[in-house]
């Protein structure tokens, strides 16, 4: 099995920037290698499912260990995010491995990154709102009321995109639980996304690995590099870079989706600059009080 260095190049900075930003690795890694290194679109999907398969659980272990998780909150989300998780799996490994389809591929893919991109400027208003919230009202954490319902579309939506992009674990599915939860802790929202998160992904993976494209050699060659990425971009996370880091890779997602969309230069470099500045402004330039930050919490999401 011939290994390519450069995909493992690739996996290290992906690694690095998902550990040192919690940003989602898919929506990171998919158009990466779709632009770059000219992976079939399906292919891609499917081996960044793999590999997003076996860091998630580091990520987990961490919130684990600090108690920050929900677990009827896992449990709702679970119950909508695994089956739909799969049947976009399914349905796109029916229909994606045809010439015209994997063209269409992109456009999806280009799509679900710029809701990627609007679910993250959402995510960071509503945690500007929490943030005043608690300066207001001091640290006690109110009991949260769980809306079965509500939880299990999330879950839904959330996990037919996965399964259908790769991109929507971390983004959309967080940016919607705190629509529909606004009281819970950051800390407590993203310890609950990343562990109802592998379950999702398991699901979504086995559907690919049955019915998508999923290449061995390149997801090894990624993990290779994604791994010990992933490791030393949590450690440096502790340095509160995210205001800086945070914004650059805003922009390079919305330039990303653009240019799957075929969109035209010009266009494509005004709205990375606007990307840049929105998350800049929204992104806390401090550290808080907080003895544990949200990017010390979710290292691999």
């Amino acid at each position: 099995m011939h290994l390519d260095l450069s995909l493992s190049v690739a996996g290290l900075l992906v690694g690095f920037l998902v550990g040192l930003t919690g940003m989602g690795g898919g929506a990171l890694l998919t158009p990466l290698l779709v632009l770059f290194f000219r992976v079939a679109p399906l292919a891609a999907i499917s081996s960044d499912l793999l590999t997003s398969l076996v860091m998630k659980p580091v990520g987990g272990a961490v919130h684990l260990r600090q108690r920050t998780v929900d677990w009827k909150l896992v449990g709702w989300l679970t119950l909508g995010s695994v089956p739909s998780a799969f049947a976009g799996a399914v349905l796109i490994g029916a229909i994606g491995h045809s010439a015209g389809v994997q063209g269409n591929l992109k456009v999806i893919i280009g799509v679900a990154l710029c809701a990627s991109v609007a679910m993250m400027v959402a995510r960071q208003l509503l945690d500007r709102r929490n943030r005043r919230r608690d300066a207001l009202d001091g640290q006690d954490e109110q009991p949260l009321v769980i809306r079965p319902l509500r939880t299990i579309v999330i879950g839904v939506v959330g996990g037919f995109a996965v399964g259908m992009t790769s991109v929507g674990a971390g983004s959309v599915i967080i940016a919607l639980l705190l629509l529909a939860y606004p009281t819970l802790r950051p800390a407590k929202l993203v310890g609950t996304d990343i562990v109802q998160a592998i379950p999702l992904v398991a699901a979504a993976t086995l559907g690919h690995l049955l019915f998508g494209d999923v290449q061995f050699a390149l997801t090894t060659a990624l993990l290779l590099g994604a791994l010990p990425g992933v490791y030393l971009g949590a450690k440096v996370s502790a340095q509160g870079p995210a205001a800086v880091i945070r914004p650059v890779v805003t922009a390079v997602l919305l330039a990303s989706a653009l240019a799957l969309l075929n969109v035209g230069t010009p266009f494509l470099i005004a709205a990375a600059v606007v990307g840049f500045v929105v998350m800049a402004v929204l992104t806390p330039r401090t550290r808080t009080a907080r003895p544990v930050t949200e990017k010390q919490l979710d290292p691999v999401h």
